[in-house]
């Protein structure tokens, strides 16, 4: 497919450059920026000490070495281990072990990068904002649902006190979550920093008119349609999509004029 004149769509970095590096990990989003993208997204999740962190799933299993480290533990969900242990486990082995994309196998990380991924671990939000600070370079955090006995944990205050308390410029900062009550305090709590609405979580999922308080979009591409792009930006809203990871979907969404891309292959989509 053919790339034809438009407006620069952005590069957005899902969970860094999470194909040829470890997701959610700062040499992730090191790369990522070194690759070129516009900003990396992250996920904000809760330990069990009520520590903010970046993780993307529920229980550490599929991305730490969590069973190896604690075998006698019962239950490997996030929030049933305090920062601490958290920080002991090691990312960047399993990454290697598992090269969760093929890109290891087919040659696309150099040896040097495989030995410094060794023992890279899951990164405080304290420690995600600092690198966002010094290298100038924005960052959007998708806020996590809590479950069990963090389920009301105060999220959305908690990152924005931290922010806050740092010295962040709001303007590195882009939040964005599924719950859009979330989003809406936010507003209300710091409204110089940027909200974002995550849709289409599940199956079936259609936007209603309802949906349209926000100015700009996460969609799910599986939801995606050109008449969806067309009515969000007749509307003046902007229009994101994730996860897009071929390089002729890549195309097609920046000639329908979407605002950003959310892909696991920033390297891919800077060529384009």
């Amino acid at each position: 497919m053919r790339l034809t004149k438009n407006k620069m769509t952005k590069i957005i970095a899902h969970r860094g450059a999470r194909s040829i590096a470890p997701e959610n990990t700062i040499v992730a989003a090191e790369i990522a920026r070194c690759i070129g993208a516009d900003l990396w997204e992250t996920d904000v999740h809760v330990t069990k000490d009520g520590k903010l962190i970046l993780f993307h799933d529920d229980d550490l299993l599929r991305t730490t070495n969590a069973r190896d480290i604690f075998p006698k533990h019962n239950s490997f969900q996030v929030n049933d281990f305090n920062l601490e242990q958290i920080q002991m486990l090691d990312l960047g082995t399993v990454f290697i072990q598992k090269d969760p994309f093929g890109e290891i196998c087919a040659g696309n990380i150099p040896k040097k990068s495989l030995e410094s991924f060794k023992g890279e671990r899951v990164p405080s939000l304290e420690e995600a904002l600092s690198y966002t600070q010094q290298k100038q370079w924005p960052v959007n955090l998708e806020l996590k649902e809590q479950t069990g006995k963090l389920k009301a944990y105060p999220l959305p205050k908690s990152v924005v006190d931290l922010v806050r308390i740092m010295k962040i410029n709001p303007e590195l900062i882009i939040i964005s979550s599924f719950n859009h009550n979330w989003l809406k305090e936010i507003q209300i709590l710091s409204p110089e920093i940027e909200t974002q609405a995550l849709v289409g979580d599940y199956p079936g999922y259609e936007m209603t008119w309802s949906d349209y308080c926000f100015d700009t979009y996460n969609v799910d591409a599986d939801i995606l349609s050109i008449e969806v792009i067309e009515r969000l930006h007749k509307m003046g809203k902007r229009v994101n999509v994730f996860t897009v990871n071929e390089k002729d979907d890549m195309v097609r969404y920046i000639n329908a004029g979407v605002d950003g891309i959310f892909t696991d292959y920033p390297q891919v989509m800077k060529k384009i």
